[in-house]
């Protein structure tokens, strides 16, 4: 389906995507862990443009630098935990992607942006606070770099992939 919305996701170098996607996947529920770790920039972009998109994100990158990020803390979500990221590089990508695609944009997409990548989500307020309990009890921030931008279509499963566009066109 053409239309299917679009999701735009950070891609991590393969050190830090491997560390990220072992939490996820140690602490989600199986049974709703459908997608690998990720970092979500956009939730929900209009899938009948995703040609204008993907011109714009390849001409976004092309000659841009892989973008320097900081794996920071961890974030009490109530029903889950999530890595928070700092970089400001990507704050500001971010940005500026916004209000080039503001009258595209859901509410959600709309409103700020505060980096992280969730390892749990959807589950027992107290199972949610003992694993960031643990996670935070042996967490050591960690360098990172974001590699790529990627663009999925959402099809109410697994996401598919639409395109991948490497910072540098490495």
């Amino acid at each position: 389906m053409a239309d299917a919305p679009l999701i735009l996701t950070l891609g991590f170098d393969g050190a830090s995507f491997a560390h990220l996607d072992a939490q996820r996947r140690r602490h989600f529920p199986p049974e709703r862990n459908l997608i690998p770790a990720h970092l979500t920039l956009f939730h929900h972009l209009p899938g009948e443009k995703e040609p204008e998109i993907a011109a714009t994100l390849r001409a976004l990158t092309r000659d841009a630098a892989p973008i320097p990020l900081t794996v920071a803390g961890l974030r009490f979500l109530g029903r889950g935990c999530a890595y928070d990221i700092e970089a400001p590089r990507l704050v500001a990508l971010r940005r500026d992607l916004a209000i080039r695609w503001q009258a595209d944009l859901t509410p959600q997409d709309a409103q700020g942006f505060r980096p992280h990548v969730t390892v749990q989500n959807k589950v027992p307020a107290a199972e949610a606070r003992a694993t960031f309990e643990t996670l935070r009890a042996e967490f050591s921030p960690f360098e990172a770099t974001g590699t790529d931008l990627l663009l999925w279509h959402y099809r109410g499963g697994p996401w598919d992939a639409a395109g991948k566009f490497p910072f540098g066109g490495v």
